[in-house]
């Protein structure tokens, strides 16, 4: 039995406290919270134990929440931490908490890579490295961008490799996640130096890659615009489908209006969450042009990175093969049944 603590409780935490709450080889020791307010009942009124940070238990217990210690006894007690903290904690709960206590963790998506803030030395994706995570300590898993590039990338470097010339991306974000209770603006803006083109560089190094991040006013799902360019001519739209086909992960369709579409199907068909775990090429709008291939496809923000989460799990902590990993990942999230669904569907 492996003892897992969740230090955060927000959009990934929830998630993956559902996911480990339906594999009986996890335990899950318990939530991180931060602040007293109605997700702390959420997750008690789930069977969940809650852990605070010391100087706060009091104000907990004020407010009449059940408190099972302190972030430091949960992880005490767990053999490996998942960081779902607000963006830029990592670090600091390194070097409080985990360091201190010969703790394992595995941080999300957006944590530093390089430089003193750095919190790893590797950044995760299941469909490059996963072997490579095995006996590492810190592990950074990389973002719902970063994992839906490196899902693209990987196979199309796998079939066609030298015979690219460079790749470009426009990313196309989404402001906010339905549960955020902040306002989308109605504002398009961009990111002047985003982080995902150093992230998929780290674990694909050699690649030719570009990436332009804007945000729109969506709480949906990114879009993502991938720009491939052949040296010489590029693959016929069939070859391209064909390679996608074969990936997990991956569902073609070719009936959908925008990305509200796939979220409302997904909420529609009872996905847990609302999420569908994967990314969707829309091979309506897949484009050769001259040297180009031009490939558009949505990709399901929080929900992408959940399944890649419990992967690391089951490199670091269950030295599982890659093809015995995806097994499981399969049994907790049933991505493969989602895929038909939504295939069927669009």
């Amino acid at each position: 039995m492996v003892h897992i603590f969740l230090n955060g409780y927000g959009n990934i935490g929830r998630r993956l406290a559902t996911a480990f709450s339906k594999d009986k080889s996890i335990e899950l020791v318990g939530i991180a919270k931060y602040s007293p307010d109605e997700e702390t009942e959420k997750a008690l009124n789930k069977g969940y134990k809650v852990f605070v940070p010391k100087d706060l238990k009091e104000e907990f217990q004020n407010k009449n929440y059940k408190v099972s210690g302190t972030v430091d006894d949960a992880i005490k007690e767990a053999d490996i931490i998942i960081d779902a903290s607000k963006e830029g904690k990592g670090f600091l709960n390194k070097m409080n908490y985990y360091i201190p206590f010969k703790k394992k963790a595995i941080f999300q998506g957006g944590e530093d890579r390089n430089g003193k803030h750095a919190v790893a030395d590797i950044i995760h994706n299941s469909r490059v490295n996963y072997d490579k995570t095995f006996e590492k300590d810190y592990v950074i898993q990389g973002s719902c961008n970063v994992t839906g590039m490196g899902r693209v990338i990987q196979p199309l470097l796998e079939n066609y490799g030298e015979a690219i010339k460079r790749y470009d991306v426009n990313l196309v974000r989404r402001s906010a996640d339905l549960e955020d209770v902040r306002e989308v603006k109605d504002s398009i803006e961009w990111d002047k130096h985003p982080h995902h083109q150093d992230d998929v560089k780290d674990f694909i190094p050699s690649i030719n890659l570009y990436v332009d991040s804007l945000k729109v006013p969506s709480r949906m799902m990114h879009l993502h615009q991938m720009t491939i360019r052949f040296k010489d001519e590029p693959p016929t739209k069939d070859k391209i489908l064909e390679i996608f086909n074969k990936e997990y992960g991956i569902a073609v369709i070719n009936k959908a209006k925008g990305t509200a579409d796939i979220r409302k199907k997904a909420i529609e068909l009872n996905f847990e969450h609302g999420d569908t775990g994967m990314i969707h090429i829309h091979s309506d709008i897949l484009k050769i042009q001259d040297d180009v291939v031009k490939i558009s496809y949505s990709d399901d923000q929080t929900g992408m990175v959940i399944p890649e989460n419990y992967m690391l799990i089951q490199s670091m902590i269950f030295k599982k093969s890659k093809i015995e990993a995806l097994k499981q990942t399969e049994k907790i999230f049933n991505i493969k049944k989602k895929r038909k669904m939504l295939e069927e569907e669009f």
